[in-house]
């Protein structure tokens, strides 16, 4: 069954200093890389990290940083986590939510592009949009093929279905069922913001690696929940059409 954010209604709204969006940052053992993340951030938005069951001193660096912090006590997963943190900015006011990593191929300096974007009313859902050319392999041909596969389910062009810097309004936060706990997740809000007619907006993001980081994308493991999630829109959009 989907999981659905929850309707705070009575929701504390953010201080009167503070923008009424929240940066969040999802976080696994990054103590070594989280604090200038946060920093820089900081420059833009208010900032809640999510520590998801980290075993080094991630919420410590977090908070030094000066982030708010919500801990997991045992790893759930990205999708997981960044569902934790959705739930916490409905509850406390704010009227959209910017996510980016906490190991630094997400650029704070990028932020401003997607707050033009959403003060445009550019969509409900605002994706960072990378330049595939600029990847390693496997990902160079790996992510546009996935984008491309995408496109051609939704019926839609999808420029870049992985990046996790991403901008979701409240509207979306609060009318959208998700199933996933992992990387897939980011895939599925796709589906289900296309599927219920929200506008998908892209901004144009710096491509950054070779930062010497172990990523936590499994090829395999995670290739397979994506293919699952775009047989599953397949099917969906089928029924729809059948119907």
């Amino acid at each position: 069954m989907g999981r659905r954010m929850p309707h705070a209604q009575h929701a504390a709204e953010p201080r009167p200093d503070e923008p009424p969006i929240l940066a969040l940052i999802p976080a696994w053992n990054e103590a070594t890389r989280i604090g200038p993340i946060i920093e820089a951030t900081r420059v833009h938005l208010p900032v809640l990290v999510v520590d998801d069951g980290s075993r080094d001193d991630t919420a410590a660096e977090a908070e030094r940083a000066g982030a708010t912090v919500v801990r997991h006590h045992r790893n759930r997963g990205k999708g997981a986590a960044l569902m934790t943190g959705f739930g916490w900015a409905l509850a406390h006011g704010y009227e959209a939510v910017l996510t980016l990593d906490a190991d630094g191929q997400h650029d704070p300096a990028d932020i401003p592009a997607f707050l033009a974007a959403h003060e445009s009313a550019a969509g409900d859902l605002i994706i960072g949009r990378r330049d595939f050319s600029q990847m390693p392999f496997p990902r160079s041909w790996a992510n546009p093929f996935g984008s491309w596969l995408l496109s051609r389910v939704l019926g839609a062009r999808i420029d870049d279905n992985q990046s996790g810097f991403r901008l979701y309004s409240r509207r979306l936060l609060e009318e959208t069922e998700l199933t996933a706990n992992g990387f897939e997740m980011e895939v599925e809000v796709i589906i289900r913001a296309m599927d219920k007619g929200m506008r998908v907006a892209w901004v144009d993001i710096r491509t950054i690696y070779g930062i010497g980081k172990v990523s936590h994308f499994h090829p395999i493991k995670d290739s397979i929940r994506f293919m699952q999630m775009v047989w599953w829109a397949r099917m969906q959009r089928r029924m729809i059409r059948d119907a």
